[in-house]
Protein backbone atom coordinates (compact mmCIF):
# COMPACT_ATOMS: atom_id res chain seq x y z
CA UNK A 1 0.00 0.00 0.00
CA UNK A 2 1.46 3.36 -0.97
CA UNK A 3 2.11 6.01 1.63
CA UNK A 4 -0.30 8.46 0.01
CA UNK A 5 -3.14 5.94 -0.12
CA UNK A 6 -2.52 4.96 3.49
CA UNK A 7 -2.54 8.63 4.47
CA UNK A 8 -5.83 9.13 2.63
CA UNK A 9 -7.36 6.15 4.46
CA UNK A 10 -6.18 7.57 7.80
CA UNK A 11 -7.80 10.91 6.97
CA UNK A 12 -11.06 9.24 5.93
CA UNK A 13 -11.09 7.09 9.06
CA UNK A 14 -10.84 10.24 11.14
CA UNK A 15 -13.97 11.70 9.52
CA UNK A 16 -16.47 9.27 11.05
CA UNK A 17 -17.71 11.81 13.60
CA UNK A 18 -18.17 14.44 10.88
CA UNK A 19 -19.90 11.82 8.69
CA UNK A 20 -22.45 11.09 11.40
CA UNK A 21 -23.19 14.81 11.81
CA UNK A 22 -23.63 15.05 8.04
CA UNK A 23 -26.09 12.12 8.08
CA UNK A 24 -28.07 13.82 10.86
CA UNK A 25 -28.14 17.15 9.01
CA UNK A 26 -29.06 15.50 5.69
CA UNK A 27 -32.00 13.64 7.25
CA UNK A 28 -33.12 16.84 8.98
CA UNK A 29 -33.02 18.80 5.71
CA UNK A 30 -35.10 16.15 3.92
CA UNK A 31 -37.66 15.98 6.76
CA UNK A 32 -37.99 19.75 7.13
CA UNK A 33 -38.20 20.33 3.38
CA UNK A 34 -40.73 17.58 2.68
CA UNK A 35 -42.63 18.46 5.85
CA UNK A 36 -42.92 22.07 4.72
CA UNK A 37 -44.16 20.92 1.29
CA UNK A 38 -47.08 19.13 2.95
CA UNK A 39 -48.99 22.44 2.98
CA UNK A 40 -49.25 22.26 -0.83
CA UNK A 41 -52.12 20.36 -2.43
CA UNK A 42 -49.96 18.31 -4.80
CA UNK A 43 -47.88 16.92 -1.93
CA UNK A 44 -50.93 16.17 0.21
CA UNK A 45 -52.66 14.42 -2.69
CA UNK A 46 -49.53 12.45 -3.56
CA UNK A 47 -49.66 10.46 -0.31
CA UNK A 48 -53.37 9.61 -0.56
CA UNK A 49 -52.89 6.09 -2.01
CA UNK A 50 -50.52 5.20 0.83
CA UNK A 51 -52.74 6.51 3.64
CA UNK A 52 -55.99 5.29 2.07
CA UNK A 53 -54.66 1.73 1.69
CA UNK A 54 -53.01 1.50 5.09
CA UNK A 55 -55.00 -0.56 7.60
CA UNK A 56 -53.43 1.58 10.36
CA UNK A 57 -53.97 5.03 8.82
CA UNK A 58 -56.98 4.89 6.48
CA UNK A 59 -59.35 5.98 9.27
CA UNK A 60 -57.74 9.43 9.07
CA UNK A 61 -59.55 10.05 5.78
CA UNK A 62 -63.32 10.50 5.50
CA UNK A 63 -63.58 8.45 2.27
CA UNK A 64 -60.42 6.36 1.88
CA UNK A 65 -61.95 3.90 -0.61
CA UNK A 66 -63.09 6.58 -3.06
CA UNK A 67 -59.83 8.39 -3.86
CA UNK A 68 -58.93 7.02 -7.32
CA UNK A 69 -61.17 9.26 -9.48
CA UNK A 70 -60.03 12.31 -7.52
CA UNK A 71 -56.28 11.90 -8.01
CA UNK A 72 -54.68 14.89 -9.71
CA UNK A 73 -51.40 15.17 -11.56
CA UNK A 74 -48.79 17.39 -10.00
CA UNK A 75 -49.61 20.93 -11.05
CA UNK A 76 -53.26 20.17 -11.90
CA UNK A 77 -55.97 22.31 -10.26
CA UNK A 78 -59.37 20.70 -10.73
CA UNK A 79 -61.69 22.49 -8.30
CA UNK A 80 -64.08 19.53 -8.01
CA UNK A 81 -61.20 17.22 -7.05
CA UNK A 82 -59.81 19.79 -4.62
CA UNK A 83 -63.24 20.05 -2.97
CA UNK A 84 -63.33 16.25 -2.62
CA UNK A 85 -59.86 16.21 -1.02
CA UNK A 86 -60.94 18.94 1.37
CA UNK A 87 -63.98 16.88 2.43
CA UNK A 88 -61.80 13.76 2.64
CA UNK A 89 -59.46 15.53 5.13
CA UNK A 90 -56.56 14.98 2.73
CA UNK A 91 -55.14 18.45 3.35
CA UNK A 92 -55.81 18.50 7.09
CA UNK A 93 -53.97 15.20 7.55
CA UNK A 94 -51.12 16.46 5.39
CA UNK A 95 -50.72 19.62 7.50
CA UNK A 96 -50.43 17.50 10.64
CA UNK A 97 -47.99 15.09 9.03
CA UNK A 98 -45.92 17.99 7.73
CA UNK A 99 -45.69 19.49 11.21
CA UNK A 100 -44.55 16.14 12.63
CA UNK A 101 -41.85 15.80 9.94
CA UNK A 102 -40.56 19.32 10.60
CA UNK A 103 -40.47 18.66 14.35
CA UNK A 104 -38.52 15.41 13.83
CA UNK A 105 -36.01 17.25 11.66
CA UNK A 106 -35.56 19.98 14.27
CA UNK A 107 -35.16 17.34 17.00
CA UNK A 108 -32.30 15.77 15.03
CA UNK A 109 -30.59 19.16 14.75
CA UNK A 110 -31.07 19.84 18.48
CA UNK A 111 -28.79 16.89 19.22
CA UNK A 112 -25.96 19.44 19.37
CA UNK A 113 -27.61 21.04 22.42
CA UNK A 114 -28.94 17.90 24.05
CA UNK A 115 -28.29 14.36 22.76
CA UNK A 116 -31.49 13.13 24.43
CA UNK A 117 -33.54 15.24 22.01
CA UNK A 118 -31.50 13.91 19.08
CA UNK A 119 -31.98 10.38 20.39
CA UNK A 120 -35.77 10.83 20.51
CA UNK A 121 -35.77 12.42 17.04
CA UNK A 122 -33.78 9.54 15.55
CA UNK A 123 -36.10 6.99 17.18
CA UNK A 124 -39.11 8.77 15.68
CA UNK A 125 -37.49 8.73 12.23
CA UNK A 126 -36.94 4.97 12.55
CA UNK A 127 -40.62 4.48 13.46
CA UNK A 128 -41.66 6.73 10.55
CA UNK A 129 -39.48 4.69 8.18
CA UNK A 130 -41.04 1.42 9.31
CA UNK A 131 -44.52 2.86 8.72
CA UNK A 132 -43.49 4.17 5.30
CA UNK A 133 -41.91 0.85 4.30
CA UNK A 134 -45.15 -0.92 5.27
CA UNK A 135 -46.73 0.81 2.26
CA UNK A 136 -44.85 -1.67 0.05
CA UNK A 137 -47.18 -4.30 1.49
CA UNK A 138 -50.41 -2.32 1.81
CA UNK A 139 -50.38 -0.24 -1.40
CA UNK A 140 -50.79 -2.05 -4.73
CA UNK A 141 -49.63 1.15 -6.46
CA UNK A 142 -46.11 0.40 -5.16
CA UNK A 143 -45.66 -2.21 -7.91
CA UNK A 144 -45.81 -1.90 -11.69
CA UNK A 145 -49.46 -2.56 -12.61
CA UNK A 146 -50.60 -5.20 -15.08
CA UNK A 147 -51.59 -3.03 -18.05
CA UNK A 148 -50.57 -5.51 -20.73
CA UNK A 149 -46.80 -5.65 -20.27
CA UNK A 150 -45.78 -9.06 -18.87
CA UNK A 151 -43.25 -7.27 -16.64
CA UNK A 152 -45.39 -6.22 -13.69
CA UNK A 153 -45.95 -6.83 -10.00
CA UNK A 154 -43.34 -7.81 -7.41
CA UNK A 155 -40.35 -7.16 -7.52
CA UNK A 156 -40.86 -4.41 -10.12
CA UNK A 157 -41.22 -1.18 -8.17
CA UNK A 158 -43.43 1.57 -9.60
CA UNK A 159 -42.53 5.26 -9.13
CA UNK A 160 -44.44 5.19 -5.82
CA UNK A 161 -42.60 2.03 -4.76
CA UNK A 162 -39.22 3.52 -5.63
CA UNK A 163 -40.12 6.53 -3.50
CA UNK A 164 -41.01 4.29 -0.56
CA UNK A 165 -38.06 1.89 -0.70
CA UNK A 166 -35.67 4.84 -0.29
CA UNK A 167 -36.81 4.98 3.33
CA UNK A 168 -34.41 2.09 3.95
CA UNK A 169 -31.63 4.66 3.58
CA UNK A 170 -33.47 7.07 5.91
CA UNK A 171 -33.85 4.29 8.49
CA UNK A 172 -30.18 3.28 8.27
CA UNK A 173 -29.12 6.91 8.70
CA UNK A 174 -31.49 7.29 11.65
CA UNK A 175 -29.99 4.17 13.29
CA UNK A 176 -26.54 5.72 12.89
CA UNK A 177 -27.78 8.99 14.42
CA UNK A 178 -29.56 7.07 17.21
CA UNK A 179 -26.39 5.18 18.10
CA UNK A 180 -24.31 8.37 18.06
CA UNK A 181 -26.85 10.25 20.20
CA UNK A 182 -26.89 7.39 22.71
CA UNK A 183 -23.07 7.50 22.89
CA UNK A 184 -23.14 11.29 23.42
CA UNK A 185 -25.92 11.03 26.00
CA UNK A 186 -23.99 8.45 28.03
CA UNK A 187 -20.78 10.50 27.82
CA UNK A 188 -22.66 13.60 29.00
CA UNK A 189 -24.15 11.62 31.93
CA UNK A 190 -20.68 10.41 32.98
CA UNK A 191 -19.31 13.95 33.02
CA UNK A 192 -22.24 15.23 35.11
Amino acid sequence: MSGQFSSLLQTLAGLSSLSIRFIRIAIAIVLIWIGALKVYNYEAEGIVPFVANSPVMSFLYAHPDEYKPYMQKEGEANHEKIAWHTANHTYLFSYGLGAVLVIMGIMLLLNTYHPGIGLAGAALVIIMSIVTLSFLITTKDSWVPDLGDPNNGFPLLSARGRLVVKDLIMMAGAFTALSDSARQYLAKKQHS
